[in-house]
């Protein structure tokens, strides 16, 4: 026999729901930038350059220019495919680790107009998206195998020069990607991360930083996985958990605990009661299509499929998370016919999501009389997807929570079990006739407010 008395609004798993710890908890909230990230969580890496041409994942640092063999691209068909998938950006590695850079810069002549190219890569890429209604983002790699000041102060103005041109002649920038990956042999160099972060707010004040940024967190790995519980709000150490990334800075540790982005538990109760910091840091998941995130003809094989990809959207976008799903252009200028199959494949499955809506309801704050919400189908229904979506600009509450069906007689049937909700939880059942359904909160951070609960068949 279900038991509903127990919520909440009763005994709250035993935890407080309104001390000074909880308080402090609940007043952490998204930025303007994170709640728009919160609202568009799918979009495209796409890792295209000299690695490209030379078939590698890692330059050497030994290339030069014309080493860049391929003479065009289809930036129309790169940014119609992707969209066709359900995302709603990309993010281009404009320079990655070798140091080759798509754009016409002036600060090196390691970039596409020394090639043969015959164009500006980031600006055909940038405009296509423009045109066709998508946002565009750019990775800058701060390691640099090639550029001579590298490892000397005089490096952070070149890499602040190519950042201020990226950020100031290719339109609106969302998201900017930096990473802490740095080769074993490489200088112990101090990237100047303030100035790199004042660059980007100065310029692109609507971006969100990513990784090696203030504003969207590693999720801990390359492989779609995601944390049972997925919090926003964590430690403030999080902020520099990569930029020791593969040896890339000094250790950096917390004073009260030691907390790396691979850990399990990053934001529960007992996690924050240990830290005096805390900041809104949400997670991204990165993964590739393909075994590799450079193009190559051996990875032909492996890009997963559909369903493969479909999965790792549900246990993201629909577990508190961002994805940035990679696709890597050939060295013929064109997504792969495979890929793109796949992705088109992937597009309808997410929208299969939402096609046949049967309750959306708009919810608000909870009130202390509200132990759990009721929701009544017009008729015996088989329901397959659940949204839940919090109100994040009132912080991240609900930490645990049970579903069950209704079926005739008032009888009732424990479907689901979860812990936290956050910027949206999607739930994928085995479809069951029911005549409503019933969410009970079982543990929250104060009152819960949930801004939207869907139900779909």
């Amino acid at each position: 026999m279900a038991n509903f008395n127990k919520n909440w609004t009763t005994d709250n798993k035993g935890f407080p729901l309104n001390d000074d710890e909880v308080l402090r908890y609940i007043s952490v909230t998204p930025s303007e930038n994170q709640v728009r990230l919160a609202n568009k969580p799918f979009y495209a890496f796409i890792h295209f350059g000299m690695n490209t041409a030379t078939v590698r994942e890692w330059g050497t640092g030994n290339e030069k220019a014309t080493d860049f063999t391929i003479k065009k691209i289809d930036a129309k068909q790169w940014v119609s495919t992707i969209k066709s998938s359900g995302a709603t950006g990309i993010i281009l590695t404009c320079k990655h680790h070798d140091g080759f850079c798509l754009w016409n810069t002036v600060y090196t002549d390691f970039c596409i107009s020394q090639s043969g190219f015959d164009g500006d890569i980031v600006k055909m890429v940038s405009s296509e998206c423009k045109a066709q209604g998508m946002d565009f983002g750019v990775y800058l790699s701060p390691w640099d195998m090639h550029e001579k000041t590298y490892g000397t102060p005089e490096y952070n103005d070149y890499f602040c020069n190519q950042l201020e041109e990226l950020l100031t002649n290719y339109g609106e920038i969302f998201e900017v990607w930096f990473d802490g990956a740095k080769g074993s042999d490489a200088v112990d160099f101090e990237y100047d991360w303030e100035r790199y972060y004042e660059t980007v707010r100065r310029l692109q004040p609507k971006a969100n930083i990513a990784i090696c940024g203030p504003d969207i967190r590693w999720v801990g790995n390359e492989g779609g996985k995601t944390r049972k519980s997925e919090y926003s709000v964590v430690p403030a150490p999080l902020l520099d958990a990569e930029k020791t990334m593969k040896k890339s800075q000094h250790n950096i540790k917390s004073s009260l605990q030691n907390i790396t982005s691979r850990d399990e538990d990053l934001g529960s109760r007992n996690v924050l009661s240990k830290n005096a910091n805390l900041v809104w840091y949400p997670a991204e998941v990165d993964v590739s299509i393909r075994k590799g995130w450079f193009y190559s003809k051996t990875d032909d094989s492996t890009v997963k499929s559909a369903s493969t990809l479909f999965d790792i959207y549900l246990n993201s976008v629909g577990n508190n998370c961002t994805l940035l799903l990679n696709i890597p252009p050939t060295d013929k200028g064109v997504i792969h016919s495979k890929d793109a199959r796949v992705l088109k494949a992937l597009g309808k499955k997410i929208l299969s999501i939402y096609h046949k809506p049967v309750l959306v309801e708009k919810i608000g704050e909870l009130s202390r009389e509200k132990g759990y919400v009721d929701f009544n189908f017009d008729r015996e229904r088989k329901i397959k997807y659940i949204s839940i979506i919090e109100d994040i600009t009132k912080s991240q509450r609900i930490e645990a929570f049970d579903l069950y069906i209704r079926k005739k007689g008032d009888r009732f049937k424990k479907v689901y079990s979860g812990t936290v909700i956050g910027a949206r939880k999607i739930i994928k059942l085995t479809p069951k006739k029911c005549l409503g359904m019933r969410l009970v909160i079982r543990q929250s951070r104060s009152n819960p407010v949930i801004k939207s609960i869907s139900f779909y068949e």
